[in-house]
């Protein structure tokens, strides 16, 4: 399910930093035992100055795995691996991601790893491994905080490109 919030109206004639933008945020799925460790994140002391919400926290997971030059090999082991074996009715939460790192998951989706004859792995699947990963790399959840920080700053300054004074 791809979910978006809504576009300015064209008719709308104020400069861009008086025009609510659209928030580029994209719905998805996260299992519960990583949505419950992503929330203690979310309300941990750690996380002030700015408080990253669901969407930065999800997203600065995805951005992490996908630094390493073999994440499609990291994330296809762990879902052969460890999530395969979870109940596949596990309960799920809603969640959003940012668009950048949604593209990045729907693109390994659509991969040859993720065809015939290998199992087909949905993006919740896909998202889940991501928090998952990085929960074992780091279960204070600091690399994800310090993430969350350069991904805001990258999309500022895609921001500032794309809108100059």
């Amino acid at each position: 399910m791809l979910t978006t919030t809504p576009t300015p109206h064209p008719e709308n004639t104020a400069p861009p930093s008086k025009v609510s933008a659209p928030q580029d945020v994209i719905e998805t799925r996260l299992w519960l035992d990583e949505h419950d460790w992503l929330y203690s994140l979310l309300h941990s002391e750690d996380n002030v100055s700015p408080t990253f919400r669901f969407p930065d926290l999800i997203s600065a997971c995805v951005s992490l795995v996908f630094t390493h030059q073999d994440a499609s090999t990291r994330i296809f082991q762990f879902l052969g691996s460890e999530l395969v074996l979870r109940p596949p009715q596990t309960p799920r939460r809603r969640e959003s991601m940012w668009r950048e790192q949604f593209q990045l998951l729907l693109d390994l989706q659509l991969s040859p790893a993720n065809r015939h004859p290998n199992p087909k792995f949905q993006l919740d699947q896909l998202t889940t491994t991501c928090v998952a990963l990085c929960k074992t790399w780091d279960a204070s959840g600091a690399i994800i905080l310090r993430q969350a920080r350069r991904n805001m700053a990258a999309r500022a300054h895609h921001w500032r490109e794309a809108y100059p004074r």
